[in-house]
């Protein structure tokens, strides 16, 4: 068990929390164009406040060295906004990350404050791969710890990476999971351990090397009743793109041992100067594969209504373009429909159910992209594991 939040009293209490408000930008205005990560931090830094309690955000934004890696004032405007008229004050922001001035900053925080610190990316030691315990050794950590009561991780769509900012607070302070964290993890503990049945997992995606692994584990745990693939990972299962001989091992062996549960396209829609769709029969090595054909979502359709629980992770085709959506665009109003619990992870996916509108008729949209898959894979994620470890001692 991870520690919670319900663990410990806030009142007056100054909390440094890690959150994932990574988002979509604009490349021509680098304005934000998704807010939807900000949003779902909002609530544990209102139960933090309630307790008049002040709260310091840790968070990145992009890679170094790539187009989208900014500083946070933009988000801090947008968490403001989120907050809502009851917030009643402005979301601070400090160009600094752990310097002087960051410093200052914190220790002059009220009752109520909320202040985001700069990318923390560009702290030079953040995405070292190392463990906690050295990670707490960082000038990051040993400057900010002292300065704050307890650590709070609320980061699930991070939490597969033993970064510095994601774990190494942990090892040296009273640490919990944030509310985003514990639901993340308790629903997809749940379909893991738990699920109603029957349940089906749902791969897409432009990748599939990990899905051969996702896989793999779901159906020789019995976690799953049937699997349904499109997107590459259908198309390569299928037959249909080439894989290393390794993987065709992989593929082959999963296929002999658990093919009645393995449910793979019939049909796809190829680009041809438009879409024509082909039976999988038919389709050649020249022909380029952009999303599932009408057989194939019938198929998947009749799957997900006799379903109780169903997990989407990745999208059927290329969605971005209007003539190769309605794979995706199908199978998620499928979804949205049923009266299965349903869940959809990862950032193509969750961007397809935004730009379809039917978001809010999912039972549970996960932040998680690389978390979730590690989690499908049953492997442990380093922050799951630090706060398990060292996290939940009592700070009154």
């Amino acid at each position: 068990m991870i520690p919670t939040m319900d663990d410990f009293d806030f009142s007056g209490k100054t909390v440094l929390l890690r959150a994932d408000i990574n988002s979509p930008l604009d490349p021509e205005t680098m304005e934000i164009i998704d807010t939807s990560r900000i949003k779902r931090v909002v609530p544990t830094i209102k139960e933090i406040l309630d307790k008049n309690g002040k709260v310091v955000i840790l968070a990145h934004q992009g890679r170094p060295g790539g187009w989208d890696f900014t500083g946070l004032e933009k988000h801090a405007e947008v968490l403001s906004h989120e907050m809502g008229d009851e917030f009643g004050g402005k979301v601070k922001y400090v160009d600094d990350i752990y310097g002087e001035k960051a410093r200052n900053a914190i220790k002059e925080l009220g009752e109520g404050d909320v202040l985001v610190l700069d990318n923390v990316r560009k702290f030079e030691g953040e995405r070292d791969k190392k463990t906690a315990e050295e990670h707490s050794r960082s000038v990051l950590v040993q400057s900010l710890a002292p300065l704050a009561d307890i650590f709070v991780n609320d980061a699930f769509a991070a939490a597969h990476r033993s970064q510095c900012s994601l774990v190494g607070f942990i090892p040296v302070m009273p640490s919990c999971a944030g509310r985003l964290m514990e639901k993340e993890v308790k629903t997809l503990s749940k379909i893991m351990e738990k699920p109603e049945r029957p349940c089906i997992f749902i791969f897409g995606g432009a990748k599939y090397s990990n899905a051969i692994k996702v896989i793999k584990n779901l159906l020789e745990r019995g976690v799953a009743d049937k699997i349904l693939l499109g997107g590459v990972p259908g198309n390569v299962f299928a037959g249909l793109v080439e894989a290393s001989e390794e993987e065709k091992a992989e593929i082959e062996e999963i296929m002999e041992r658990f093919g009645d549960k393995l449910i793979l396209p019939v049909d796809v829609a190829i680009d041809d100067g438009g879409r024509r769709e082909v039976d999988v029969d038919n389709v050649g090595k020249e022909n380029n594969i952009k999303d599932i054909g009408e057989k194939t979502m019938e198929v998947f359709g009749r799957e997900i209504k006799n379903a109780s629980t169903v997990l989407l992770s990745g999208p059927m085709g290329v969605f971005e373009n209007k003539e190769f959506e309605e794979g995706t665009k199908r199978i998620i109003e499928a979804m949205a429909y049923s009266d299965a619990f349903s869940v959809i992870g990862g950032g193509h996916t969750v961007a397809a159910a935004g730009k379809l509108g039917v978001a809010d008729s999912i039972s549970y949209v996960s932040t998680g992209g690389g978390s979730l898959e590690r989690f499908l894979m049953g492997k442990k994620l380093p922050v799951i594991e630090a706060l398990e470890k060292y996290g939940g001692r009592s700070v009154q």
